[in-house]
């Protein structure tokens, strides 16, 4: 077992994690703040001792078609950017989930609209959750809030990708990906042979399948309806077997909370600090911090408000989240928002000042 840690920030803990969980693949471009996980990728040199690809593509265009053709043949791929870039995927990602192509996707977020700041944000919520690209297709969203998620979560993205056949985000913020804490990383294992994919993955396009049935082939392109409609009933089907199974949350003192601060990423950890203050004044605050953005976890969440009067939203955005919040209570229970926009980061003061203004309101 592996029981060092070690200290790192949120982006090189992506690229080691990477390593060891036998990713095949890199494919990115480098944007501020997730910069240092190609850079990461390019010191370790990854190819020299595990064979692993590590490229930078000429654009995050091109890097997430690399990832339809690498998902598409079965490896375990991924790359990384920031919200700007992300955006430019979009139409992969749409053509990858129509296609049922598993990848990663890390997104490292910072302030927008546009090119914005780079400074951290939490305004990529709507691209992540709903399906930014076109059509009604959905992606396993992952938030850490720490750096040991950070590292954690590649390998759970990878099986998540795989087990559903569809692309996984981990959507970070530049807070984790650039705060430095203590991490143990995963323990090494062997990228998978092509004779493991082609037993694992029959529909992956690697050739080996040749001599016993007919080629594999990935298109998201239908043109009879009444076919394109078939793919999408099953697709649909699909998404709800996640939702049913797959939905993760973290609460803390809920039981007896009258006030329910909800946020995710680091923002949870702004406000888990501020409901330990607000506690140690005599306030019921409780804390839910959603891990899958999407599933959102909607029972999690309506049980933690089970004694709650009122709920408090924090997010670094004009206010997203806050509508799966208002859905999953079915808004009877009101539902404020404290959200700071543009690369600005809450700090707990402010959020106890926001929670004592609701508590002390009639």
């Amino acid at each position: 077992m592996n029981d060092e840690y070690v200290l790192m920030k949120g982006n090189e803990a992506i690229a080691h994690a990477a390593i060891r969980c036998g990713c095949d693949g890199f494919f990115g471009y480098p944007i501020t703040p997730q910069s240092e996980i190609l850079e990461t990728l390019s010191v370790l040199k990854p190819w020299e001792t595990t064979g692993m690809v590590v490229l930078q593509a000429e654009s995050e265009v091109a890097a997430i078609n690399m990832l339809y053709g690498g998902g598409g043949s079965g490896k375990r791929v991924m790359t990384s950017s920031s919200s700007p870039g992300v955006a430019l995927m979009q139409e992969g990602l749409s053509y990858m989930a129509a296609c049922e192509i598993p990848a990663l996707i890390v997104n490292v977020q910072r302030g927008g609209p546009g090119l914005g700041t780079i400074q951290p944000g939490q305004s990529d919520y709507y691209q992540a959750t709903i399906g930014g690209g076109n059509g009604d297709y959905n992606t396993i969203v992952l938030a850490p809030n720490s750096v040991q998620e950070m590292a954690d979560f590649v390998d759970e993205a990878f099986k998540l990708a795989f087990k559903y056949r569809m692309p996984a985000i981990i959507l970070a913020d530049g807070v984790i990906g650039q705060m430095m804490e203590r991490v143990k990383l995963p323990e090494q294992k062997p990228r998978r042979t092509n004779e493991e994919i082609y037993a694992e993955c029959p529909w992956a396009t690697n050739g080996l399948h040749l001599k016993s049935r007919k080629p594999n082939f990935h298109s998201s392109l239908e043109s009879v309806t009444e076919l394109m409609d078939q793919r999408n009933v099953a697709l649909q089907a699909k998404f709800a077997r996640v939702k049913e199974n797959e939905t993760r949350a973290e609460s803390m003192f809920c039981d007896d909370a009258e006030l329910l601060l909800v946020a995710f990423g680091s923002m949870a950890r702004i406000a888990e600090e501020a409901m330990h203050l607000l506690r140690n004044e005599g306030h019921k605050v409780g804390l839910l911090r959603p891990i899958t953005l999407w599933p959102f976890p909607e029972n999690e969440l309506r049980e933690a408000a089970k004694h709650a009067k009122k709920i408090l939203v924090c997010e670094m955005n004009a206010g997203q989240m806050i509508k799966d919040v208002k859905l999953a209570v079915n808004c009877d229970i009101p539902c404020e928002h404290l959200g700071r926009m543009g690369g600005m980061i809450p700090d707990p003061n402010e959020v106890i000042e926001a929670a004592k203004k609701i508590i002390e309101r009639p």
